[in-house]
C-alpha cells in the first residue's frame, strides 16, 4: 500500500507545511508512549493475562511425581489385635521407599503393648527389612509380598517377632492419602487447662499428659499423697508408644486441685496438665450462692453436707445415718436407712448410698457453688435380731438398665438450697 500510495501520488512540490509535518510526528510518538504505558499498566494489574499460555497443571509438569500412601490395616497380625501403619513412598506407581510400624500386645490378652519400626528393602514386589522391637527388644523380621489387585492391595509374607511368626495373607487393602492419615490421626487429650467454669468438665477430675521417659517417675512421686490414680490410664497403648507420651487421670479434692496442677505442670516430662471430665453430670447438679456456706475462704462442706441429707431424707423416706468426705478426692458419701416395703411383717432394712461432690463453680475467685448428687443405691438386709434372713439382692437381668428412683430429690435439693439447674440445650443455668 506504501508503494501504491507513493505511485499514484501527483507529484506537487510543496503541499504540507513543515510545521505540520512536525506536529503529526510529535502526535505519533504521543500515541506510541501512550500505547506502551497502557500495555505495561495491563500486564502490572493482570499479569496472568500475559503467562496464561506458559503454565500447566502439576500434573502436567511433574508426571509421575513423589507421593506418600498409608495403608492402616493389614490383617492376620496377633489375631487381628496389631495396630498396623504402613507408609509408603511412590514415583508414579512405583514404591520407592516404606516403612511399617507394628503395635501388638505383648501376649495374648494382655493390656500391655510393645512396638517396632522397620525400613523396608524394596525388590520388585517383595518388602522386606529386620529390627528390634522397642520394649522388649525382640529381633524381627519382616517379608512381605505387595501385590495391585485394581483400586486395592494385596499382602501376603510372614512377619516373626522373637520365636513367633506370624502368616499375613490380607487381600482388599485400600491406601490413604497423606492429608486423609493425618485427618485420622488427631486425638483428644481430654484436658482443659484453664476452663471458664465446671460445665464441660469436673472439678475433682484432673490429668497430666507426660514423657514415656519421664512417666514411672511422675507415678511414683505421687505415693503417699492424697490423690486416686485411674488404673485404666497406666495402660500404655499404641497411640501413647507412637507419641511418647502418656495422659494420667486422677482423682483429687477439688479444693487442692489447682495446687496440684500447678506443681504437676513444673514436673520434669510433663506437657499438658489441667481438668476432664470425671463424676459430675450436669443433669444431677445444682449450682447455689456460696456466701451461706463459707467460712472465710473455705467451704464449710459439713454444713452443706447436713443440709443435703435432710433434703434427701425427705425425698427418700429415709432417715440420714452417717456422712463423709474422702480425703483424696472430697467425695462425699450419704448413707440412708429406712425399713423395706416388699415385705413389711419381715422387717428388712434398705441400705441407701449416695455419692456426691461439693467444689466452687469455676477455678479461682467465685461466689457459687456446685453441689452434683449421684444417683441412690439400694440393698437390702435382715437387720433384726435374733436369727437373719439371707437376701440376695442381685438385680435380675431385665432391671439392670433401669436408674434408681430418687422421687425428686434433685428439683428438691435446687428449690431449698435456692439454686440453679443446667439447661443442656442453651448452656446456661436456670
Amino acid at each position: 500500500m506504501l508503494h501504491a500510495f507513493r505511485f499514484n501520488r501527483r507529484p506537487k512540490p510543496t503541499t504540507v507545511a513543515p510545521d505540520s509535518i512536525r506536529s503529526r510526528i510529535s502526535s505519533m510518538r504521543a500515541l506510541l508512549v501512550c500505547s506502551t504505558a497502557l500495555l505495561a499498566a495491563l500486564l502490572a494489574v493482570s499479569p496472568e493475562v500475559a503467562s496464561a499460555q506458559m503454565k500447566l497443571s502439576p500434573k502436567a509438569t511433574a508426571p509421575g511425581g513423589m507421593e506418600t500412601r498409608y495403608f492402616t490395616s493389614i490383617d492376620g497380625l496377633m489375631d487381628g489385635n496389631a495396630d498396623v501403619i504402613l507408609k509408603e513412598t511412590r514415583q508414579g506407581k512405583t514404591v520407592t521407599a516404606a516403612v511399617l510400624d507394628v503395635c501388638y500386645p505383648v501376649a495374648k490378652n494382655s493390656d500391655r503393648k510393645d512396638r517396632f519400626v522397620v525400613n523396608l528393602q524394596i525388590a520388585g514386589q517383595t518388602l522386606s527389612g529386620t529390627t528390634s522391637s522397642l520394649g522388649a527388644k525382640a529381633p524381627v523380621t519382616v517379608k512381605l509380598t505387595r501385590k495391585p489387585t485394581g483400586d486395592t492391595f494385596e499382602f501376603r509374607g510372614q512377619i516373626g517377632i522373637g520365636q513367633a511368626v506370624t502368616e499375613v495373607t490380607s487381600p482388599d487393602n485400600a491406601d490413604l492419602s497423606e492429608k486423609e492419615f493425618l485427618d485420622n490421626q488427631t486425638t483428644d487429650d481430654g484436658i482443659t487447662p484453664q476452663p471458664k467454669d465446671f460445665t464441660e468438665v469436673s472439678p475433682e477430675a484432673i490429668a497430666v499428659k507426660v514423657k514415656l521417659d519421664n512417666a514411672t517417675d511422675f507415678l511414683k512421686s505421687l505415693r503417699g499423697q492424697d490423690v486416686e490414680v485411674t488404673l485404666a490410664s497406666l495402660s500404655v497403648g499404641c497411640d501413647a508408644l507412637r507419641a511418647g507420651e502418656q495422659t494420667i487421670n486422677m482423682s483429687v479434692d477439688p479444693e487442692r486441685s489447682a495446687a496440684l496442677l500447678a506443681k504437676f505442670k513444673a514436673m520434669p516430662g510433663v506437657t499438658a496438665a489441667g481438668w476432664t471430665a470425671g463424676l459430675a453430670e450436669m443433669d444431677r447438679t445444682i449450682r447455689i450462692p456460696a456466701a451461706d456456706w463459707r467460712d472465710g475462704d473455705k467451704i464449710n462442706r459439713d454444713k452443706l453436707a447436713t443440709a443435703v441429707a435432710g433434703v434427701l431424707g425427705k425425698t427418700l423416706a429415709a432417715k440420714p445415718v452417717s456422712q463423709s468426705f474422702n480425703a483424696a478426692t472430697g467425695k462425699l458419701k450419704l448413707v440412708f436407712k429406712r425399713p423395706n416395703q416388699d415385705f413389711p411383717a419381715l422387717d428388712l432394712t434398705d441400705t441407701i448410698e449416695v455419692s456426691g461432690l461439693v467444689s466452687a463453680d469455676k477455678p479461682g475467685p467465685t461466689d457459687r457453688l456446685m453441689v452434683w448428687i449421684g444417683s441412690p443405691s439400694t440393698t437390702t438386709a435382715d437387720e433384726s435380731s435374733g436369727a437373719k434372713l439371707n437376701v440376695s439382692d442381685e438385680a435380675s437381668a431385665d432391671e439392670e438398665g433401669d436408674q434408681p428412683d430418687d422421687n425428686g430429690s434433685i428439683e428438691a435439693l435446687a428449690r431449698e438450697l435456692k439454686g440453679q439447674r443446667w439447661d443442656a440445650d442453651k448452656s446456661v443455668w436456670k
